[in-house]
């Protein structure tokens, strides 16, 4: 399997990758235990000890980071970035990523630049990539954070892609929010301020109304924002099970509509 990524650079790091399955489960990281909380609970990325299997490649427009699977394959999977970037396809366009030291009284005015439902441009040119260059037929996607709601977007606009993963993101803004055009798994964290538990409620019970394709909402218990991509260091032996369960939930998912 594929593993594309688009590529948000960070100070001086870089995360590579050796597998898909790190890529997605350990590859976005964060400084924080699982039940701290903070206006935004993502941090930036360390450089991962055995470096990386893949190589930096430009498709169009953008960079990416590509790892290639040992054996052929007609599978792929886009990784999306939180919004503290990491090495995945540049759905930011080369733009600095956010970093934690920054005012946060001027994030909105950061956030309007880099909406993450305006990277159609971005995917269509990964697409194209994946297909052409690649041979993936079956292709999916993964996102946290501000890739998680990436993803959801994607859910709505591009029917091809066989299934996704929004890992505590959500669109908000858009009417057809609920009209999911492949399988998408959402998981969100119970103490979550930065999309409490009315929205996950609304959410659930609106694509249960609505919603045509198989899809599950799943809410873990006495997590926070960033839980699912906590570095090795900082998961505590409390909140460990539930990390690793919802790495799984996501594996299983792809697995299954892969």
């Amino acid at each position: 399997m594929y593993a594309a990524a688009c590529t948000g650079f960070m100070q001086n790091s870089r995360r590579f990758s050796n597998d898909f399955t790190t890529a997605v489960s350990s590859a976005f990281s964060s400084r924080e235990m699982a039940n701290e909380a903070r206006p935004c609970p993502c941090d930036l990325g360390d450089r991962m000890e055995y470096g990386g299997l893949g190589l930096e490649v430009q498709i169009e427009h953008i960079g990416a980071y590509l790892v290639k699977p040992s054996a052929p394959s007609d599978k792929a999977i886009i990784v999306i970035q939180d919004i503290f970037g990491a090495v995945c396809p540049d759905l930011f366009v080369g733009k600095e990523p956010w970093s934690p030291s920054n005012d946060w009284s001027t994030f909105q005015e950061w956030f309007e630049e880099k909406n993450p439902t305006n990277i159609n441009k971005e995917v269509d040119a990964v697409l194209r990539f994946l297909k052409e260059k690649c041979g993936a037929k079956h292709i999916g996607a993964v996102g946290f954070c501000w890739g998680g709601s990436s993803t959801h977007h994607l859910a709505l606009k591009y029917p091809e892609l066989k299934a996704g993963v929004s890992v505590y993101g959500i669109v908000r803004e858009r009417e057809d929010r609920y009209d999911l055009k492949f399988p998408t798994l959402f998981i969100f964290a119970e103490n979550d301020h930065v999309i409490p538990l009315d929205q996950v409620s609304v959410l659930e019970a609106k694509l249960k109304e609505k919603c045509t394709v198989d899809h599950q909402v799943k809410i873990f218990p006495g997590q926070t924002h960033g839980f699912v991509h906590r570095k090795r260091e900082d998961i505590n032996p409390e909140d460990k099970p539930q990390i690793l369960e919802a790495r799984g939930d996501m594996l299983d998912w792809l697995n299954k509509y892969m």
